[in-house]
């Protein structure tokens, strides 16, 4: 069975930088209702822990990652399997969530409140690092002028071995290193 790669945040780590937030009109629970409604759909309890499950962390995470969170059958709040995937599915429709691939499984992240950005994957450890650098956005922007495209946004994903992971391992030490 293949390993899971962490797809958390990695603060302590100097590529990371504090992306900060973009500021919205409505909050995220808010503006999934508006979409729901625009869809005629209904704004069940079961959606709507979900949906305040997911924005209560920044995380980046899978649907095993978010189903695992979430409160098992017989439990107040149980969210079935269909209804995460569908309910993934809308918020990544109506603008509040990011979905990319990643090692061939879905991962999600917030996109809506949350300035655009990049990522570092490690192939080794699986961490996702996420980093901002203006001169990547201007140079996507440029591109897109230059071929009268009209930009709304990008996605990097760069993949490589983490510093971490990079360091050079530590042979332990034996008796026969004394002689």
């Amino acid at each position: 069975m293949a390993k899971r790669p962490k797809l958390n945040r990695r603060p302590d780590t100097p590529i990371e930088q504090e992306l900060g937030s973009v500021e919205v009109a409505l909050t995220p629970p808010e503006r999934f209702e508006e979409y729901l409604q625009s869809k005629g759909k209904r704004n069940t309890p079961q959606r709507r822990y979900m949906v305040t499950h997911v924005f209560n962390q920044h995380e980046h995470f899978d649907a095993d990652t978010l189903i695992d969170q979430l409160p098992r059958k017989n439990e107040p709040n149980y969210i079935s399997r269909p209804t995460v995937y569908r309910t993934l599915a809308e918020l990544v429709e109506s603008g509040l969530l990011r979905k990319f691939e990643l090692e061939g499984r879905a991962v999600y992240e917030h996109d809506y409140g949350y300035p655009q950005h990049d990522h570092l994957h490690c192939e080794k450890c699986g961490e996702l690092f996420e980093f901002h650098n203006e001169d990547i956005a201007e140079l996507c922007q440029n591109i897109a002028q230059k071929n009268n495209f009209r930009m709304q946004s990008h996605r990097l994903l760069i993949s490589g071995i983490c510093s971490k992971c990079n360091q050079p391992r530590q042979r332990r030490r034996s008796r026969l290193d004394r002689i």
